[in-house]
């Protein structure tokens, strides 16, 4: 070769070298860096909620007797506290719900005596901690400590879960848990991404067709316990159960499918599946027989001893302590099954499609004939209602989330919409049973979310300015809606015209 043609050819760019792509982005969006800001918020309207929640939790009462369906929880709780754990006096012939909701009850009997306070004191409690985690699920749903804050907010002015703080009943224990356990889902996710990046970093990520083990997932095994915990109030926390574990699956194959992973749906069916079955079927059984720990203590508990007394259920999956527990439960299941009242319904009975707006609430107290009014006749009165300002954007909200969750595709709409149905839709199953509004609270934290969500994409679709504004005139507007219906749901004496004004529509009546 001459030199000329050598001098050539070392004079000709060498080709580009080859760059290889960039490893997928799994990672969940990243978290805010104020972390202490964070907290101190969630701290901060937990004592506002607080203070809120637990004012005069003592009234009203009935003559220094439980109010409504306080009833028939606190009297069992009280129970409780001289018998080990169990009741000696079921309702209707047997125990209508599991004990975890009478035992918390039962706690706050224990420190104040069997008072207003004593017997509300734990909801009262569970519903201050339901603000602090509305504020950090919110967080880490939208990534903005200031989002956090708006869910608190709206939390601490929902009529319906600062009523159910306030009754020594049991669904605001079930709404604790089912939010709680709905927190554990979220951090899931996040974890498991996290963890899937790093697979993809250190380039194991796709040494399987189905993606690489996630190990032991803390998280998710939260999640059942709470959620086990939940049944162990009300057995319509099975609702959530469900839910929340088809959730779980959906994220884990997004999450292997951003990865990269040639198989997600094998790969979660293959690697997720059974450990979330263990999570959310085991775990959440075992925490759930925890609930029973009082009965299976004893010797003389209601239906103790159902299998050798009552004959031997062919359905049975078991015998001894365990049988006599699922005999008795189906005994319980057939109550609530037939609970139908089509010839004369509860006066204040409704269907589930009425809740979404609130449209027929719950009257739980009401005195008239008082005095210090500044009247000649003055009334009090407590009624389970939702703040309108919220609940009656509810299904302009479902329609909004529908669409993004399906149109686009957002992760965010599509779990809190998934909390919110799982309280709601499986209603409709047997709509002659006798039905409440009061089931409707574990929706209200859900309802919160999804309207925070929105107040979120306001403020990214109108700027930083406007958009602060909308959303801080849209916090004044519910402010000043739960400050109109405060008498109602605290029984403040008012007068009989007040009264009548705070029955915004007919069916309120």
């Amino acid at each position: 070769m001459s030199a000329e043609a050598t001098a050539e050819r070392t004079a000709q760019p060498s080709p580009d070298p080859v760059v290889p792509p960039p490893p997928p982005a799994v990672a969940a969006d990243p978290a805010p860096t104020d972390r202490l800001r964070g907290w101190v918020v969630a701290a901060v309207l937990g004592l506002v909620g607080g203070i809120v929640r637990f004012q005069n939790l003592g009234s009203p009462t009935d003559k220094g007797t439980p109010v409504f369906d306080e009833k028939h929880y606190t009297p069992q709780a009280w129970q409780m506290l001289r018998n080990g754990g169990v009741e000696d006096n079921p309702g209707y012939e047997l125990t209508v719900h599991p004990p975890l909701g009478k035992t918390f009850i039962a706690l706050g009997e224990w420190l104040f005596g069997y008072s207003g306070w004593g017997w509300r004191f734990t909801a009262a409690l569970c519903g201050t901690l339901m603000i602090v985690l509305v504020v950090r699920i919110a967080r880490r749903l939208t990534r903005s400590t200031l989002l956090g804050a708006v869910a608190g907010l709206l939390l601490i002015a929902d009529g319906v879960s600062h009523l159910q703080s306030r009754m020594g009943m049991l669904d605001i224990f079930l709404a604790f848990f089912v939010l709680a356990a709905f927190g554990c889902v979220l951090v899931d996710r996040d974890q498991v991404r996290a963890r899937l990046t790093v697979a993809v970093a250190e380039g194991w990520a796709d040494e399987s067709g189905l993606g690489p083990r996630l190990g032991v997932r803390w998280w998710r095994l939260g999640a059942g316990a709470l959620l086990g915990l939940a049944c162990g109030v009300k057995w319509s926390g099975l609702y959530f159960v469900a839910a929340f574990g088809l959730l779980t699956v959906l994220f884990d194959v997004t999450a292997r499918r951003a990865t990269g992973v040639r198989h997600p749906w094998l790969g979660a069916l293959g690697r997720d599946v059974l450990p979330g079955l263990w999570a959310f079927v085991g775990v959440g059984a075992t925490a759930y027989l925890t609930t029973y720990w009082g009965w299976f203590a004893s010797e003389t508990a209601f239906a103790r001893h159902l299998v050798e007394t009552g004959g031997s259920d062919p359905l049975s999956i078991a015998k001894g302590a365990l049988g006599s527990l699922w005999q008795n439960s189906s005994k319980v299941l057939d109550f609530h099954e037939s609970l139908v009242t089509p010839e004369k319904p509860h006066p204040w009975e409704s269907k589930p499609w009425t809740w979404p707006m609130g449209l027929r609430p719950m009257l739980y107290y009401y005195e008239g004939g008082l005095t210090g009014c500044g009247e000649a006749r003055c009334v009090a009165a407590t009624m389970l209602v939702g703040t309108p300002a919220l609940w009656w954007l509810s299904f302009p909200l479902l329609g909004w989330s529908l669409w993004r969750a399906l149109g686009r595709f957002d992760w965010r709409y599509a779990a809190v919409l998934v909390g919110y149905l799982a309280g709601l839709l499986p209603w409709f199953a047997n709509i002659d049973r006798q039905m409440y509004f009061f089931y409707a609270t574990p929706m209200a934290a859900f309802l919160v979310l999804g309207l925070t969500l929105v107040l979120s994409d306001l403020l990214k679709a109108t700027g930083r300015t406007t958009g602060r504004v909308l959303v801080g005139a849209y916090l004044v507007l519910v402010m000043a809606n739960f400050v109109w219906l405060w008498p109602i749901l605290n029984g403040d004496v008012i007068t009989e015209g007040h009264w009548q004004a705070e029955l915004w529509l007919p069916s309120w009546r």
